[in-house]
């Protein structure tokens, strides 16, 4: 469902993502873990097709991000670090302007919009406008606005800034069950408990390189650490293996 075959980004001098290689299966789970400047968020913005790459290929559902770039975006969905949001209009118009940008009827738009709002504690805020709202409010909805179509694949950057607890078990478990029914998500985080209690499956990224990729003891056992996931990921970014 995504691949990434040799993919090269370059900003002059700086090689900001260099040669990377990964498939990612249907229905997995794949966080990406790395330090600040390791490469992520060029990453994904190359897979939705944001940013074009220098060289190599990236590829959603089969589709390539340049040159069919309508069919792979039919297919996905992004959530960025700070979503960019419609600030005069109210959550229920943002939902309905992302429902039919997608084709969605306007029923399966209520419905689905129903069913996240509930879902994701929206109701009081729904018709309210959207620069009114909170930043970990305003989160909700970009991540609700992601899910309204039911997108084979999901790609979001540090989606856990702003929500309180509650909010962000919601989200994990959501997206949890969402990866069972056969969508494929891709996360970048900071934050390694995220991804020690989510991931099927964890990349760290390194100075542009992804440098391991495995389950959580497939990791632990390339580090030679037996510890929590912090260890391990100490130990692989500070040897850059």
């Amino acid at each position: 469902m995504i691949e990434f075959i040799h993919l090269v980004k370059k900003f002059g001098d700086l090689v900001a993502v260099n040669d990377i290689t990964l498939t990612v299966p249907r229905g997995e789970f794949f966080v990406m873990l790395g330090p600040n400047a390791a490469g992520k968020t060029t990453t994904l913005k190359i897979l939705t097709g944001l940013m074009k790459p220098t060289a190599g290929r990236a590829r959603v559902s089969g589709f390539d991000t340049q040159a069919e770039s309508l069919e792979a975006r039919r297919r996905l969905a992004y959530v960025p670090d700070f979503p960019f949001l419609y600030d005069k209009l109210t959550a229920w118009e943002f939902f309905r302007f992302i429902g039919q940008l997608f084709g969605i009827a306007d029923a399966q738009i209520e419905k689905n919009a129903e069913e996240l709002i509930t879902r994701f504690h929206l109701a009081e805020f729904a018709r309210l406008p959207l620069e009114s709202l909170s930043h970990g409010t305003r989160q909700r909805v970009a991540i609700v606005s992601a899910l309204l179509h039911n997108p084979e694949v999901l790609v979001i950057d540090e989606p856990t800034v702003g929500l309180d607890p509650q909010h962000a078990r919601i989200m994990k478990d959501m997206f949890k069950e969402r990866c069972r029914a056969g969508m494929t998500l891709l996360m970048s985080t900071h934050e390694l408990s995220v991804a020690e209690e989510t991931a099927d499956r964890i990349g760290i990224m390194h100075g542009g390189k992804l440098i391991a990729v495995g389950s959580r003891d497939e990791l632990r056992k390339l580090s030679g650490m037996s510890g929590p996931l912090e260890e391990v990921f100490l130990a692989l970014t500070k040897n850059g293996k």
